[in-house]
């Protein structure tokens, strides 16, 4: 089976985190000097209590409950437009994930959250990283040698077991074209799912036939990722 990368291979693990005393200024100054959008706090086991974003000190400093200035009397959000250190005003819980999701499982929690990051968090509940956009953006901005490598290595190699120059491989701007002839039809779209399931590729153009003058049912796969 190909080996497919998870949040742990991609994650970020020298994360900048704060306490729940963290004074509202150096929550700034920590924002600020390592430019990032949001920091995770934790208490003093390591274990994950909340994350303090740019939208949390926002409201701090527009001195209302959100952008709108709505939410009414709720207490809960009033009270992060007080708030004076990073335990009050952290979101609580907050949403994680796990460094053995998958990448794409990571993608789908991200959007459906509307966060730019996620804390990784262990059965424990302690952190042991972050993974945000640009962390999952950077496994499928792959060069076109890369993916060539792991089609010719793995898919048709170590996979399939086809000899060399059966099938000729080219990828172009993500796109892998495959020309050629595999031992049987039922092999046909097998090829064409293993390419799609490698990061980086953006469709599967394949012009494949059954060997020894059987006709094989040729595929064109141009589903985008």
């Amino acid at each position: 089976m190909q080996y497919r990368r998870t949040v742990g291979d991609v994650m970020t693990e020298e994360v900048v985190t704060l306490r729940p005393s963290t004074p509202f200024q150096e929550v700034l100054g920590l924002l600020a000097v390592n430019d990032i959008v949001a920091a995770p706090v934790v208490d003093d086991d390591g274990s994950l209590v909340g994350v303090v974003s740019v939208s949390d000190v926002l409201r701090h400093e527009t001195g209302m409950p959100d952008l709108q200035g709505q939410n009414g009397n709720d207490e809960g959000p009033w009270g992060k437009a007080r708030a004076q250190t990073a335990g009050a005003l952290m979101s609580s819980p907050a949403f994680t994930a796990r460094a053995d999701w998958t990448i794409p499982q990571a993608a789908r929690e991200l959007r459906r959250r509307h966060v730019k990051q996620l804390p990784v968090v262990g059965d424990d509940g302690h952190l042991s990283g972050i993974i945000s956009r640009s962390d999952l953006l950077d496994v499928f901005i792959r060069s076109d040698g890369d993916i060539r490598g792991e089609v010719e290595q793995d898919v048709l190699g170590r996979i399939l077991g086809l000899d060399d120059g059966t099938v000729t491989l080219e990828v172009r701007d993500g796109v892998v074209t495959l020309r050629g002839h595999v031992p049987e039809p039922r092999l046909v779209p097998v090829v064409v799912g293993l390419c799609h399931g490698i990061d980086g590729v953006v469709a599967v153009d394949a012009h494949l036939a059954a060997a020894a003058g059987q006709v094989g049912t040729g595929l064109r796969a141009n589903q985008k990722r």
